[in-house]
């Protein structure tokens, strides 16, 4: 396997620029990608856009909007939820709902992400939006928000019993995006994709992780698999380890013990060859202010990712600081100030905009005429001494 060059993802000044790698053709699966999720960077990848049958993995677009929802305080954790004749009749992986059963968001969510349950997913869907038609209608339209061109859900579940089944198709790397999002931007979901073992209906009820690197990966933080006998086994697995996050995807693999074993081994090889760093500015940078109230501002980052290195290079990065010699009021915040590169060796890495901490305002005729005559005044005791 090939090691990739240095890759940076530095907000949105890299985007569509970064080089990869497709995977040893050992590996089980037909499609496959490794992202880093603070920076969304793909670190490997092979037939990552082959749109394929997800099966239960569709369940995170389920989870994401629901998380979306709580979130935004749409639901709550404690809401009543009751289970309709369709959802109870839902096959596959499922906690066995009764038709009017009720049960809180929490514990549904906790069924869904520990045991894919797809009555529980079904039951969100409609209270979420009515009907599972409707809600499959929002997971289409966040997908697309999202990005995920591969990507037409024609259920809530991933199930494939249905007549349109063939059009149920996404691909690993929308898996990826979809994953990064409910990961980053919803961290409460990690609470429920990081559980081995629990219990529901007051203990009654037993779950149990589909998910075994839960238990047998160290960091592992969830999230998702998914099986039918049209998709193969499929999994979305992530796991954090000193600061950085990494999600693997592995479509169609052909067995169960192939798909964890495809997604540990990519995220063996993205926690051993890479690491995220922090971009880092020299303290007390300051640029002088032209006909300002404020003699100088200070100098900060501009928004910036994280920046995801090659280990093997780290120790040869370096940083170019470049600020104006000086800046005339008024000074906006955020407004830029100059650049720091950093390179390794003879290769760019990444352009980061340097900016202005705060405004500054411009000084009033009056304010410069007064400074004009003092300067005066002193100049003049200077003289007389």
């Amino acid at each position: 396997m090939k090691r990739a060059a240095v890759l940076i993802l530095i907000s949105a000044l890299l985007l569509g620029v970064l080089p990869v790698t497709g995977f040893a053709a050992e590996m089980d699966g037909k499609s496959a990608v490794l992202m880093e999720l603070s920076t969304g960077t793909v670190i490997q990848e092979t037939n990552s856009h082959e749109k394929l049958a997800p099966a239960s993995v569709t369940k995170v677009m389920t989870m994401l909007l629901i998380m979306e929802a709580i979130d935004a305080g749409k639901i709550h954790w404690d809401d009543q939820v009751t289970a309709s004749e369709a959802a109870a009749a839902k096959g596959g992986s499922q906690i066995y709902l009764k038709v009017g059963e009720v049960m809180t968001v929490s514990d549904m969510l906790k069924s869904i992400a520990v045991s894919s349950a797809n009555d529980c997913a079904c039951a969100m869907a409609e209270h979420l939006a009515g009907s599972e038609s409707a809600f499959v209608e929002r997971m289409n339209q966040r997908a697309q928000e999202l990005g995920m061109q591969d990507t037409h859900f024609v259920n809530c579940t991933g199930l494939d019993d249905g007549p349109d089944a063939a059009n149920h198709r996404t691909s690993a790397y929308d898996i990826a995006i979809m994953s990064r999002e409910l990961l980053k931007n919803h961290p409460d979901i990690k609470k429920f994709t990081t559980i081995w073992m629990d219990t529901v209906r007051d203990g009654a009820f037993g779950l149990s992780n589909t998910n075994r690197l839960i238990r047998f990966y160290k960091g592992a933080t969830g999230l998702k698999t998914g099986f039918t006998r049209g998709a193969g086994f499929c999994l979305s697995a992530s796991a954090q380890r000193e600061g950085m996050e990494l999600i693997a995807v592995v479509m169609g693999a052909e067995s169960s013990k192939g798909r964890f074993a495809a997604c540990k081994s990519m995220l063996d090889y993205g926690f051993a060859n890479y690491a995220l760093a922090a971009p880092e500015l020299p303290e007390n940078q300051r640029v002088p202010v032209v006909l300002g109230r404020e003699k100088s501002v200070n100098v900060g980052l501009g928004e910036t990712g994280g920046l995801l290195i090659d280990k093997a290079q780290r120790d040869s990065i370096t940083r170019d600081l470049r600020l104006e010699e000086s800046v005339t009021a008024p000074v906006s915040q955020g407004q830029r100030l100059g650049t720091l590169t950093i390179s390794a060796g003879d290769q760019v890495l990444a352009e980061i905009p340097l900016v202005s901490q705060q405004a500054v305002e411009k000084l009033t005729w009056g304010q410069i005429f007064t400074s004009i005559l003092g300067r005066a005044a002193m100049a003049k005791q200077n003289m007389d001494a």
